[in-house]
């Protein structure tokens, strides 16, 4: 993949990000995700499960304006991805997964609703509100079933979101 294709590829992980389009991500941005999320599984945002996702949410925006947001503004623009976030976390994208872990921890255990693991389907739901494609979101979730039992695990999520954002490959 040569380096305008893979600028494109960040770019589009980066819009993933940018949920109001503004060109910036923000705090904002990780908040309503966790709603969106919480919403979409009928948990309540004061349950023990909805906090723990707002708190998720609220430690891996700091984990991403930390490594990122070179200004200081409280915003990510798409430079500063490009530039910080990226740069950064492709030699290591295990720091990725560990910024993220907090907030798929606490999603992993709102699209687990029968307290088994979440199902392809639940993640297939949870990507979608997340402004993945139905299709890939399916597909994906799908895919990570790799033993066929019907359940993904915490490990496997971790590593295939710091891929999806951190490597050039699809």
């Amino acid at each position: 993949m040569d380096s305008a294709e893979y600028e494109r590829k960040i770019t589009s992980r980066f819009a993933a990000f940018d949920q109001d389009h503004n060109g910036a991500i923000d705090r904002e941005e990780f908040s309503g995700a966790a709603a969106a999320l919480l919403a979409e599984f009928g948990v309540r945002p004061r349950s023990d499960k909805g906090q723990a996702l707002y708190d998720g949410a609220e430690a891996f925006w700091q984990g991403m304006a930390g490594i990122a947001d070179v200004d200081g503004d409280q915003r990510v623009t798409r430079e500063e991805f490009l530039t910080g976030a990226v740069k950064r976390l492709r030699d290591n994208p295990r720091r990725f997964a560990e910024i993220a872990r907090p907030f798929l921890h606490a999603a992993i255990a709102v699209a687990d609703e029968d307290g088994r693991g979440v199902t392809p389907a639940a993640l297939g739901r949870a990507l979608r509100v997340l402004n993945v494609p139905e299709e890939t979101g399916a597909r994906v979730a799908a895919a990570l079933d790799g033993d066929g039992d019907g359940r993904i695990g915490e490990d496997e999520l971790l590593t295939a979101f710091a891929d999806y954002y951190v490597t050039p490959e699809p």
